[in-house]
């Protein structure tokens, strides 16, 4: 082999050790950038409302979102018991309790506080551990046919009173019955909450249903007189029947009342979380105005709470709604409301 034969050999060699050094190197560039493109999250918002919120999220980012649907409870339980193991990046819960009880536990990581910022401090966690998302508020919803709206209760105590036996109907098991129980006993004291408890199983019977969506139905056909939901519950029936076929009306109890509740929805990520960027990148984009305007928009009917958001909605306007004025800490983690329940035998 010549001299000149021999540069031209080495040469090839070089440029094709460069070539692969670079591959490698776009190789490894691309499994480090693509660590943090996936994201997993533990929902216990309604599937409707998440599914397009999460599909906007992966459209604006390219950050792929694996959902898991469960109860906010199930859903907050397993993330105590898997620890550090857990899998979940992200949990998005219908109310505060549980993202309490987990915050209470020191499972989640602080917020990033640009994303605080955007929703009003009263709907966040007072430690900065999630942030609030949305919100509804709990209604009565009724058959005009068989109720009147006058012969309605105006205060939550009301409920239990003997007139309405066989015409109440309960869902105890739902999360959203946990903040009015917890409201009335901090109103009124435990022994008084389990007193009324009482009161509601007697005069539910056998209307005791597993969730909010069946009271709606339940009352819209004319099974039952009335129930406690909330307002969304009704709004998001209505569209799915058209109004041809709504039956029922919802009513709202006095300003101020104790079971006139106003329940915030809201994410966090996981301490133990390892793509820490991405989940924060997701709960920023909840709150933000794009995700906020899905959310206003949306059929979920719940209200946008964060970056100056109103609901596009026909229902009433979030700043002419009345609730009791009790705080996320004082709604506490739901344990409570859980108790008082077991001992009145609704759990």
């Amino acid at each position: 082999m010549t001299a000149a034969q021999l540069r031209v050999l080495r040469a090839g060699w070089s440029a094709l050790g460069v070539a692969l050094a670079a591959g490698w190197l776009l190789v490894g560039c691309a499994a480090s950038s693509g660590s943090g493109d996936q994201i997993t999250l533990y929902n216990g918002q309604h599937p409707q409302t998440t599914e397009s919120l999460v599909s906007a999220f992966e459209k604006a980012t390219g950050i792929t979102v694996s959902v898991r649907n469960d109860d906010e409870d199930t859903l907050a339980d397993e993330i105590v018991s898997e620890g550090s193991r857990s899998p979940a990046d992200v949990i998005y819960t219908e109310n505060s309790p549980a993202l309490e009880y987990l915050q209470g536990k020191g499972l989640l990581a602080s917020v990033d506080p640009s994303t605080l910022a955007d929703t009003p401090s009263r709907y966040d966690s007072a430690r900065g551990d999630w942030v609030g998302v949305s919100a509804r508020v709990s209604v009565l919803v009724y058959n005009p046919s068989l109720i009147s709206e006058s012969q309605l209760p105006t205060s939550i105590l009301q409920l239990a009173d003997p007139r309405y036996q066989g015409e109440l109907a309960l869902a105890p098991g739902e999360t959203d019955f946990q903040p009015i129980v917890t409201s009335v006993a901090r109103t009124y004291g435990s022994a008084a909450a389990l007193t009324w408890l009482e009161g509601l199983k007697a005069n539910a019977g056998s209307h005791i249903y597993p969730d909010n969506e069946t009271i709606s139905d339940e009352v819209n056909r004319g099974a039952v007189a009335f129930g406690v939901v909330n307002q969304y519950y009704w709004y998001r029936m209505g569209s799915e029947l058209g109004a041809s076929n709504v039956h029922s009306k919802i009513a709202y109890l006095a300003p101020q009342d104790p079971g006139y509740v106003l329940d915030v929805s809201g994410a966090a990520v996981l301490r133990s979380s390892t793509h820490q960027a991405a989940a924060q990148r997701f709960l920023a984009f909840l709150v933000s105005e794009q995700g906020q305007e899905i959310i206003g928009r949306s059929t979920s009917y719940e209200y946008p709470i964060a970056s100056g958001v109103a609901t596009a909605q026909p229902e009433t306007p979030f700043g002419e709604l009345q609730p009791n004025s009790i705080t996320i800490p004082e709604l506490g983690d739901g344990s409570t409301a859980i108790s008082l329940m077991q001992q009145a035998g609704l759990l």
